[in-house]
């Protein structure tokens, strides 16, 4: 019985792999090696330059914290090994630093989730253990309530990051004028440069890679690419919009092919096709100061045309994708600040007269 029960319980020995099963299996992991090699350039070569261009500034802000606190730092941007030794308390305290040294809190957002991305690739490389990296992707950031508990308790004076708290108020008179700009080959392009912000709700990125070709003039359509959601839309033109783009062509101003928008000069002259996002966002920021409204952005160009299209009745899916959101978290948040709480409610069977 004793020797029986214990044949039972001994493992039969393993089976030699055949010589085709040896060979897949020998080939699955030179897969994986090559694979793990190439994994970060596989994952750059699909991401847009402006996307890569912030990653790289956050992962360069990652890199001076680990400085910092006397770890060694490589390229974290395309090696998996420099990787090695990141823990997911080097991350939180990462996060606390930023706060520490008064970094916007949707810029630390942003930052974390650059960090957990390519701590990602380095977990699909081999250079993170799968315990480190589940560690990792548990570090939280800050939600939109948390974030202004944490900017109640310091100087908006001294908050660091790329976005305002706060974006500059945008009129609808002055909206107009900024529209309204002069009959020059700049004032023409800069009428267009407006119209784009303030009737489409472009982005910097996207009104600088706008080609001629993506106009239709006889259907007065805009067909481009929003390749911060991967994807290409089709808008179209604005009364205002199709007002400028017709006199830019008209009178010469655009160019045959290719951007665009033209560089100008000091004169007011145009100059080579390919207006920079960077040339972009000073222009915009002049063309605000002429109408006496200081610090203006892009951005804040795009809040009030989302900020206008909610108070007009826009539903939140509408804006979401018209806006070339991924989520409805923000075009919710432009419904919901131009909404009348109280609307629809009856008193007495009767509905109040809002």
């Amino acid at each position: 019985m004793l020797q029986r029960n214990y044949q039972q319980i001994t493992p039969k020995p393993t089976q030699p792999l055949l010589p085709e099963e040896l060979i897949r299996a020998r080939a699955g992991q030179a897969a994986n090696r090559a694979a793990a090699r190439h994994r970060f350039e596989d994952y750059r070569s699909r991401r847009a330059p402006e996307t890569l261009r912030r990653q790289d500034a956050d992962l360069q802000l990652f890199t001076t914290f680990l400085e910092q606190v006397k770890i060694p730092a490589g390229n974290l941007a395309g090696d998996p090994e420099a990787w090695n030794g990141i823990t997911w308390g080097l991350v939180e305290a990462f996060v606390k630093w930023q706060l520490q040294e008064s970094y916007a809190i949707p810029s630390v957002n942003v930052r974390l989730s650059t960090v957990k991305t390519y701590a990602r690739l380095a977990f699909q490389a081999g250079a993170i253990s799968a315990s480190e990296y589940a560690l990792i992707r548990a570090v939280k950031g800050y939600s939109l309530k948390e974030q202004r508990r944490v900017d109640e308790r310091r100087s908006p004076h001294i908050r660091r990051g790329l976005k305002k708290a706060i974006p500059v108020k945008i009129t609808p008179e002055q909206a107009q004028s900024l529209k309204n700009q002069p009959n020059t080959p700049q004032g023409r392009r800069d009428r267009l440069l407006m119209c784009l912000l303030l009737d489409h709700g472009l982005r910097v990125g996207e009104i600088a890679g706008l080609l001629v070709e993506n106009i239709d003039f006889e259907r007065g359509l805009l067909r481009f690419f929003r390749s911060k959601v991967g994807k290409e839309q089709v808008h179209r033109l604005a009364p205002a919009t199709m007002k400028a783009l017709t006199a830019y062509r008209d009178f010469g101003d655009i160019p045959h092919n290719g951007k665009l928008l033209r560089r100008s000069h000091k004169d007011d002259s145009l100059g080579k096709a390919g207006m920079t996002s960077r040339a972009i966002t000073l222009r915009v920021r002049t063309l605000g100061e002429v109408q006496g409204i200081y610090g203006m952005s892009a951005h804040d160009c795009r809040h009030y045309w989302a900020t206008t299209a909610a108070r007009n009745g826009t539903d939140p899916f509408s804006l979401q994708e018209a806006g070339g959101w991924n989520s409805l978290a923000m075009p919710r948040r432009y419904v919901e600040e131009q909404a009348i709480a109280n609307q629809g409610v009856k008193f007495n069977g009767n509905q109040l007269d809002i």
